[in-house]
């Protein structure tokens, strides 16, 4: 059941950085970045400020709902904040500052234990001791057990409703004619600047929500969780399923997340660092824009009269 909660996941994680590498044609791959943000944020709202596991049920949901919400504001806060300066980048410079980026948040929590030793010498003592509950170093323990299945798998499926409507959408309309030409679509009066900061950000709220999923399934979180690695394999499922395929994303993400876990049961454990990247290396062969390219499921496609 973990593995598949873990596949939800990633589900929502890749879908979300597709809305920013597939649909409005940026290169982004600091995404673990966001969803550290996130993980950390929900983690310090159940575990450090309140102690949800303590709690009756009703509660401890709506604080688990809250900390989600947070979460993943934060994190679209930091996109935010790091899209304004940084998306009139293009390609592999823009690729470069959001990698940097991720290892920035990385560093930064891992540094807690200094950070909160000198806001102390400065006389911050309450600000000390929260960061020092981070327990960056040493990872955060005693996250409690929040993310049950049916919490994951509405979340998932919501995320991939809102992000499919906002493609369809006038605003996504205005990501898709970025993607295909900038130039064309500034020409034609789209802000361009402006669309690719709503979509970073509405990509970052979602990695920030899948981030506070993870660390309530994983229940033990630690700075290296989330390094470029993390990254890295969202953007090899984005480009395994198909770039601009939402589709695409949820089969690659989920095919990708169980395909190790089964070649560990039937005892091939020491041939999956073979098998998988063979598998990749096959399928970028045979199929190079992806599992679906930019195809969809007919039901992933609203009907005329919904889309605005």
């Amino acid at each position: 059941m973990q593995i598949i909660m873990f596949a939800l996941i990633n589900i929502m994680m890749t879908v979300s950085l597709n809305l920013i590498n597939g649909f409005t044609g940026q290169f982004s791959i600091g995404h673990a970045g966001f969803m550290c943000i996130g993980a950390y944020t929900s983690a310090y709202f159940t575990t450090i400020l309140f102690k949800a596991a303590n709690m009756a049920y009703f509660p401890q949901l709506a604080l688990f709902i809250f900390s989600l919400i947070m979460g993943g504001l934060v994190a679209a806060f930091a996109g935010y904040l790091i899209g304004l300066p940084t998306l009139k980048l293009r390609g592999d410079y823009l690729a470069i500052v959001t990698l940097a980026f991720g290892e920035v948040i990385r560093s930064v929590i891992r540094s807690s234990d200094e950070i909160a030793a000198f806001l102390n010498q400065i006389g911050l003592v309450s600000f000390s001791d929260t960061i020092a509950k981070i327990s960056g170093p040493r990872g955060l323990s005693s996250i409690p057990n929040l993310s049950k299945f049916w919490i994951v798998y509405t979340v998932s499926i919501l995320s991939i409703i809102i992000m499919r409507n906002f493609i369809y959408s006038t605003h996504g309309r205005a990501c898709l004619s970025i993607r295909e030409n900038d130039v064309a679509a500034e020409t034609m009066g789209i802000d361009t600047t402006r669309y690719k900061i709503i979509a970073f950000s509405i990509s970052a709220f979602f990695a920030g929500v899948g981030g506070g999923l993870f660390a309530h399934v994983l229940r033990f979180i630690h700075p290296d969780n989330f390094s470029f690695i993390k990254s890295i394999d969202y953007l090899i499922y984005l480009y395994a399923g198909g770039m601009g395929s939402i589709t695409g994303s949820i089969i690659a993400a989920t095919g990708l997340t169980i395909l190790p876990e089964f070649l560990r049961v039937i005892n091939f454990q020491q041939w999956r660092m073979v098998i998988y990247p063979l598998f990749l290396i096959i399928l970028m062969l045979r199929k190079p824009d992806g599992i679906f390219g930019n195809r969809e499921f007919s039901f992933l496609i609203p009907k005329k009269k919904e889309v605005n």
